[in-house]
């Protein structure tokens, strides 16, 4: 059976976390905040049951140095500096995510996305396949016969779309591999990564499916190929031939190039990274930040909880009362040997 990587973009989830549950204003007994890492902790459970991971990296920004603001002053420039409380927590998960005995990478001036890259280039190496775990949009381009993405989104894990070279086509128009392409002409506002004027996503779309890639798509408007109107219009046509526009395309392309070479700190063989962890520290961890530990315990450790934990289940939760059939069960087909391939 093939091992499953799930690597887990622990920025991009402590995010979503912090500002949806920030209502709970949870903190643990010295007033410290952890909300955002009571949420992620919640969220590493379920995608670690929903991907049957093998082994688990979580990847985090280096929050002191960055390369690519260094090279690129622009890069993220327009964003506000972190809440005190968003970068207390952010220090507080990797602690608390090392203590539950997950790797945990912080690569010198890199970020989160460079760790799920690593891990989608690393994982095909040692035999495996890999889950990247994340809400970013970028990770899309890393989908391919050996890598999917669980991209959360509203609804948390269990309503979140895994993505494989089918789904992800589907999704956003173009193969994986054309993905960079789409967003650096789209563009990125969250990252301060303007695209080339009067090209959406739908027509960026359409270019890449007309010329194959995003250069030949230039060359075609520089040379005023016919198609190029046919396929955009006259007015986006004549933006990809305007001065500049072929080079911040360029740009965008080189700040979005996602790192494959980050030291992940994972030795499989040696049982670094892998699962099961030790269910004593699962019980510390999660009863620390007030939550039930059977499902953690069940993804994490490959065990059931000895006994009930009141925190499993809403105050007053009874299970229903079983119905007698009024039909035979319908016959269903065979199961895979094994749960995990069904996701491959």
């Amino acid at each position: 059976m093939t091992p499953t990587l799930m690597a887990v973009d622990g920025n991009s989830l402590l995010h979503r976390a912090f500002h949806a549950d920030a209502r709970t204003d949870f903190r643990l007994p010295g007033g410290e905040p952890a909300w955002a890492v009571r949420g992620l902790l919640g969220a590493i459970a379920a995608a670690a049951s929903r991907t049957c991971a093998d082994a688990v990296v979580v990847g985090f920004d280096d929050p002191d140095a960055s390369v690519r603001r260094d090279r690129w002053p622009h890069y993220k420039a327009q964003r506000p500096p972190k809440p005190a409380s968003l970068s207390t927590q952010l220090s507080l998960a990797v602690s608390v995510l090392r203590d539950l005995g997950l790797v945990v990478t912080v690569p010198p001036g890199l970020e989160a996305d460079d760790v799920l890259a690593s891990a989608a280039a690393f994982a095909p190496g040692i035999g495996a396949r890999a889950v990247c775990v994340t809400s970013d949009r970028d990770a899309f381009a890393l989908v391919d016969e050996h890598t999917r993405v669980l991209r959360i989104i509203n609804g948390g894990v269990d309503a979140s779309p895994m993505l494989d070279v089918e789904r992800s086509t589907l999704l956003t128009g173009v193969a994986p591999s054309a993905y960079r392409d789409l967003a650096a002409l789209r563009g990125d506002a969250s990252d301060n990564l303007p695209g080339v004027h009067g090209v959406g996503p739908k027509r960026a779309a359409a270019l890449l499916a007309e010329f194959g890639g995003a250069a030949a798509a230039f060359d075609a408007a520089q040379a005023d190929d016919p198609r190029c109107v046919e396929v955009v219009g006259r007015s986006a046509a004549a933006a990809l031939a305007r001065p500049g526009a072929r080079e911040r395309w360029a740009e965008n392309c080189a700040v979005m190039t996602m790192h494959t070479d980050v030291e992940l700190g994972l030795d499989l063989a040696a049982g670094v990274g892998t699962l099961p962890v030790e269910p004593e520290a699962v019980r510390a961890a999660y009863a620390r930040f007030d939550l039930g530990h059977a499902a953690a315990l069940r993804a994490l450790c490959g065990v059931d909880s000895p006994g009930p934990d009141p925190r499993d289940a809403q105050e007053g939760w009874a299970p229903p009362r079983p119905r007698r059939a009024r039909h035979a069960p319908l016959r269903r087909p065979p199961a895979p040997a094994h749960v995990q391939e069904r996701l491959f």
